[in-house]
Order: C-alpha cells, then structure tokens, then sequence
C-alpha cells in the first residue's frame, strides 16, 4: 500500500484523512522563490504557515505528518528547530540542487526525523549518485512540477514517458530508500488520466504520491472519502497485472504523454 499525500492546514480534513488507512499528512511551508519559479501555472502556491504544524500534528492518531519547509537559507536551522518542536515526523528539503545542499540539511536535522528529499531540479537528477546515501535520508520524492521546467519539458510527465523515473526509482530503491513522484488526479479525471497514472505508480514500486485538489474540492462532505477508496482498490487490482499487461500500459501512457506533449509544442 502505497502512502496517499494529501496537502492540508485544515485540521477537519486532516482528521478524516487520518480515518483512511495509507495516508500521509503533508504541511507546505516552501515559499521562498516558489510564486516565480511556477507564475502562470495552475500549481499549489502554499498558504500554511508554522502554527498549522501543531494544528494538524494534533489531529493525528496514525498518519505520519511531512512538513516542506523553505529551500536551504541562512535560516534554515531555526525553521528547522521550530517545526521540529511542533511535532513534525519527517521533513522534506525541496529544490536543492548539489549534493551539498541536502548534506548540510542532514546536518541540521542531526538524526531527529527522517529526511524527505524533493528531487526537482536538473542538478539533483545529475547529481543522484553523490547524494543518495545521505545520513537519515528515507525517502526520494520526484517533484514533476518542478523538475519538467529545469529539464526543458513542456508536459508535466514528459520525464516519465523519457525512463528517467524508471532509472530514478531503480537507484534509489537499490540504496534501500523509498521511492514516489508527482501527484495524481481521480481515477477517470486529469489531462493523463489518474488510473494511468496510478498505473505507472505500481509498474515502478513507488511508495508515496501526492492527491491532488480534485480530491477536496467543494462537493458533498462524503465526497473526499468515496473519492480515495476506489483509487485504493484500483492500486490493489493494478498490482495483479502480468508482466505484459503492465508493458502494454507503460507503452500506452507513453505514447499518451508524447501526444499531449507535442500538442502543447504546436500551442505554445
């Protein structure tokens, strides 16, 4: 079972989503340079702050809570120290681009948490190799957003249809880490629908994902839960496919990802 993210300060959402088997809380703290880096993309722009943290810890009985704190700056040990202190499980550095970077995090972390690593700039991709047995390093995360625009792609999931998470996920899963990317719509909704998605998921042992708005957005207040659980069954049915049925998918969204792709060429 591979662990659902679901990105929230709401302590009523978090409650129910700790209810649900598989489900990873996710604080987003990252602001620094993010509203930049993705303007004019339909992207989440986080809004939480350090208060929410302790706000969502609270609502917690089995759910692990993630925060995503700022880039690696001057004050990074002191955000570090005061999410710490509001009860975070892991932490997850995002847009690093040298293996120094994640080091001096670890550093910083000194064994208190297991550390995240958000893999989403063409630096830390080059670089895997020097940063992988990092000290407290639990998980590799591929941040698709992110890392499509610093390789030069113009669809979200062109790295995926490329092999590069295939090769991502075999090193890092070779080091013993756990590995996920991206994030995923409802099963039959998104550009790429999410049950092919969700496919490519399970091809490649990935272990977490993110869900995406369409999760949560306002419809009835069972809406968010009758949402998760065919997602869930799907992940168990995808997982007894043959090993041709799961290349004949590969192959599919593969050749799904290059059309939508080569469309948004010809638009742009």
């Amino acid at each position: 079972m591979m662990d659902f993210l679901q990105i929230t300060n709401d302590p009523v959402l978090a409650r129910r989503c700790d209810a649900i088997p598989g489900m990873r809380l996710f604080v987003d703290l990252e602001i620094n340079g993010k509203a930049e880096r993705q303007a004019g993309r339909n992207t989440f722009i986080s809004t939480h702050h350090l208060d929410d943290v302790g706000r969502i810890k609270a609502e917690l009985h089995r759910s692990q809570l993630m925060v995503r704190v700022n880039p690696l700056h001057a004050g990074t040990a002191k955000e570090l120290d005061a999410v710490l202190g509001q009860g975070a499980d892991l932490v997850m550095l995002p847009m690093f681009h040298t293996p120094d970077e994640l080091q001096a995090f670890s550093r910083m972390v000194a064994g208190r948490v297991p550390i995240v690593a958000l893999l989403e700039t063409a630096g830390a991709l080059r670089s895997l190799d020097d940063w992988v047995n990092t000290p407290d390093l639990w998980e590799v995360f591929v941040g698709l957003n992110d890392l499509h625009l610093s390789l030069g792609c113009r669809f979200m999931f062109e790295p995926l249809a490329q092999g590069i998470l295939d090769r991502l996920a075999v090193r890092v899963q070779s080091q013993g880490l756990r590995f996920g990317f991206g994030g995923i719509a409802r099963l039959d909704e998104g550009l790429l629908p999410g049950r092919w998605v969700l496919a490519e998921h399970v091809r490649m042992g990935s272990e977490a994902v993110i869900l995406s708005r369409t999760f949560h957005r306002g419809e009835a207040a069972v809406s968010y839960e009758s949402q998760v659980r065919p997602l869930r069954l799907a992940e168990r049915e995808l997982q007894a496919r043959t090993a041709h049925q799961m290349e004949a998918d590969r192959l599919r969204t593969r050749e799904a990802i290059e059309v939508i792709a080569l469309g948004m060429e010809h638009a742009a």
